[in-house]
């Protein structure tokens, strides 16, 4: 059993940014990062299945933004390498979650200094940049409503309204950090945001083209690892906001969306117990919790 843990284990950090090998997250010793083990924002972010499947969810909400859109197309080398992107995406929030100061610090500044060099103009003929503060604040709030959406799902139904609040308010740190403005900081807030927003949200070719490149990130993965991925991607889907998934032409029916969500919380369960030496569990050792 311990050597099947392992490989599941194994198989699961091929998917995170721990196996970029840039952070050390267990050191400094005593260093409590950004947030500390009592933050609302390390139990949110713990979790490896309902976080994958809000960042999921994330991208796919994100696509519908066509400046965010248009600094991804022009930019990125996702087309090449998805899967790459998704784990540079998790260090980025690994780090600035659970590592110490001066590792979510350098990655804040690397991040910072990447979007100064994205910048264009988009299809529709509107100038970009990466850095501009209201773009920031959209990636911001696709991200972080997704993750908790997840975590309600699949963790935690009952996080309390008051601690769901909580994450909100700690995790704006990290996007007024990167340059966002009038990031909302409550539930309330997020939901008047996402309304205000929906009229400048679409759905165009390079948005499915997009959501299309995601879908088949699985089958780059070893094989017995893409039925899970597969899953987790129909996963992402089923968390969208109705709006959102039929502006991108994501209609499941609900005998799929009660299978999935039955798949998942089993996959989750075997993930909880394979995985031992997480993010989470390393910043725990650092603040000596485990």
């Amino acid at each position: 059993m311990e050597f099947i843990r392992r490989r599941i284990e194994r198989q699961v950090f091929g998917l995170t940014g721990l196996s970029l090998g840039q952070l050390d997250l267990e050191s400094p010793k005593g260093d409590p990062g950004l947030f500390g083990p009592q933050s609302v924002s390390w139990r949110v972010h713990a979790d490896f299945t309902s976080m994958l499947v809000g960042g999921i969810c994330a991208l796919m909400l994100q696509t519908l933004h066509p400046l965010a859109l248009a600094g991804v197309w022009d930019h990125s080398n996702f087309r090449q390498d998805m899967l790459g992107r998704l784990r540079r995406t998790g260090q980025f929030i690994a780090g600035t979650t659970f590592g110490s100061h001066r590792d979510a610090d350098w990655l804040i500044e690397k991040v910072k200094t990447i979007h100064l060099q994205v910048a264009g103009t988009a299809e529709d003929g509107r100038p970009y940049a990466a850095s501009d503060a209201d773009l920031l604040t959209w990636v911001h709030v696709a991200e972080v409503s997704s993750f908790l959406a997840a975590h309600l799902r699949y963790r935690n139904p009952a996080l309390s309204a008051r601690d769901q609040d909580r994450y909100y308010d700690e995790i704006a740190l990290i996007a007024e950090r990167l340059g966002a403005r009038g990031v909302p900081r409550s539930r309330a807030e997020v939901q008047r945001y996402l309304a205000g927003m929906r009229p400048q949200l679409r759905a165009g070719a390079r948005s499915r083209e997009v959501v299309r490149l995601l879908l088949e990130a699985p089958a780059s993965q070893p094989p017995l690892a893409r039925p899970a991925g597969r899953l987790m991607m129909q996963a992402g889907i089923d968390l969208l906001p109705g709006w959102a998934a039929a502006e991108l032409g994501l209609r499941m029916p609900d005998a799929q969306r009660r299978a999935v969500r039955a798949g998942v919380r089993a996959t989750a369960r075997l993930l909880r117990w394979a995985v031992r030496d997480g993010s989470a569990q390393r910043a725990r050792r650092r603040m000596g919790l485990a």
